[in-house]
């Protein structure tokens, strides 16, 4: 059985809880997003240190190792959006499929030690990435789909992908880890 792809629109988590992951990103402020992302970097790291981080659960769900990779790009993908937005007036970001890259580039036959070596690698770089944000917390970026973000909202809304997550490999709610 084949993973049925993620169509849902997040945004709705910058206004409200996530009744599955517990993050409350009214809660969470922008300047605190690094230090969360580091602190889950210990998890995903055990996680792919288990003899069994390539199997999936259940047939319709991913594996640890899976989630990790996917993890890892999207802290590589929301660097390249965090510079675009630092870097341009108001970006406009490529779309990116999520469900498509994960066929593509084999996430299920991935080597778990060069995951956790990269995944480390990209929490670090957007950590340091939204550490030197300084005061352009206010500037704008689109996605392809017309969601608008400010860096601030922009922070908070990647932070949930990545506790949330955590949490689906750990169980762990968002957040309970720092």
């Amino acid at each position: 059985m084949t993973i049925t792809p993620d169509t849902k629109d997040w945004t709705w988590v910058l206004g409200e809880a996530c009744p599955e992951c517990g993050y409350d990103a009214r809660t969470v402020p922008a300047t605190y997003v690094a230090a969360r992302v580091r602190a889950t970097v210990p998890l995903w790291l055990e996680a792919l240190g288990a003899p069994d981080c390539a199997v999936r659960p259940r047939p319709d769900l991913w594996s640890p190792l899976e989630y990790a990779c996917h993890v890892r790009d999207v802290h590589r993908l929301f660097a390249v959006r965090l510079a675009l937005m630092l870097d341009e007036d108001d970006p406009l970001f490529a779309n990116w499929d999520q469900d498509v890259t994960a066929v593509q580039e084999r996430y299920d036959l991935q080597d778990p030690a060069v995951v956790a070596r990269e995944l480390a690698e990209a929490a670090g770089a957007i950590a340091a990435a939204f550490d030197s944000v300084g005061d352009r917390w206010a500037r704008p970026g689109r996605r392809s789909d017309g969601s608008a973000f400010t860096v601030d909202t922009f922070a908070r809304y990647y932070l949930h992908d990545i506790e949330h997550h955590t949490w689906d490999v750990t169980g762990r709610p968002a957040g309970s880890w720092l």
